[in-house]
């Protein structure tokens, strides 16, 4: 007898978006090619949640509207270290101010730098995107979290070197066409969350769509498309748009996690 598939790892990631004059963009790392799941793909920083993530002694500095609630804090204190440790951008507030901590350095031990200068973290900065579990098909899975949250303007954002090897501000629509050229791998949970992202023209629009727009649980399962073929498949009310015939490729079974 088989042994069951294991449950899906939870994680978190972050959609770090900024407004330019030629349109809203996102912050992208090139995950390195020696990893053993998205290899080398262009994803939003993020990871799995840890469970020093759920450390009671943070609560005080997650809010009072997280206090009580361990499973949301810890999705988003890992959304927060996660972005930090990837990119170096802290979404952290010293105490008693109100814009975001600006001091920080690339390669800071996360844990030791909130203590150090008594951050709080800002929780209330991230917005609920979306949510994604790999299908049970795939052998490495993840239940993921997603979030948009504003990049603060007077902090760096930068690949760590370590676990991506390569970075970049994007219009949802350049990654896109990126996609479709095959110049960068995308994979499909990605992709999507591009594709709707796209429909916003600049940050208050997107962070106003995720507030307003009610998250739904999205598992891809297997249909059969118009040619017959298997093909992924999404519930409608989770709200993403059709993708472009041109990439129709990513909606195989093998673009959930290869691109």
């Amino acid at each position: 007898m088989s042994d069951p598939k294991p449950s899906p790892r939870l994680a978190a990631t972050v959609l770090l978006v900024r407004d330019r004059a030629h349109g809203l963009e996102v912050f992208m790392v090139e995950r390195h090619h020696q990893i053993d799941f998205a290899t080398g793909a262009l994803v939003f920083p993020g990871g799995k949640v840890d469970p020093a993530d759920a450390d009671p002694a943070l609560r005080p500095r997650c809010g009072e509207s997280l206090a009580a609630d361990d499973d949301t804090r810890a999705l988003r204190v890992a959304a927060i270290r996660e972005t930090f440790e990837e990119c170096g951008v802290l979404l952290a507030r010293a105490r008693g101010a109100e814009s975001l901590f600006s001091r920080a350095a690339p390669g800071s031990e996360f844990a030791a730098l909130v203590a150090r200068e008594d951050l709080l973290l800002a929780c209330d900065q991230l917005v609920p995107w979306a949510h994604w579990i790999t299908p049970a098909v795939v052998p490495k899975r993840f239940d993921t979290h997603f979030f948009v949250a504003a990049a603060p303007e007077d902090q760096l954002a930068l690949h760590d070197g370590n676990e991506s090897v390569d970075s970049v501000w994007i219009t949802p629509a350049d990654a896109l066409r990126a996609a479709e050229t095959g110049t960068r791998t995308i994979i499909y949970p990605t992709l999507m969350n591009l594709a709707r992202l796209a429909e916003s023209r600049d940050v208050a629009g997107a962070l106003e769509r995720a507030r307003k727009q009610p998250v739904v649980t999205v598992q891809p399962t297997i249909a059969r498309g118009a040619d017959g073929k298997p093909k992924l498949a999404i519930p409608a009310e989770a709200g993403y748009p059709a993708l472009p015939a041109a990439l129709a490729r990513f909606e195989s079974v093998e673009g959930i996690g290869r691109g």
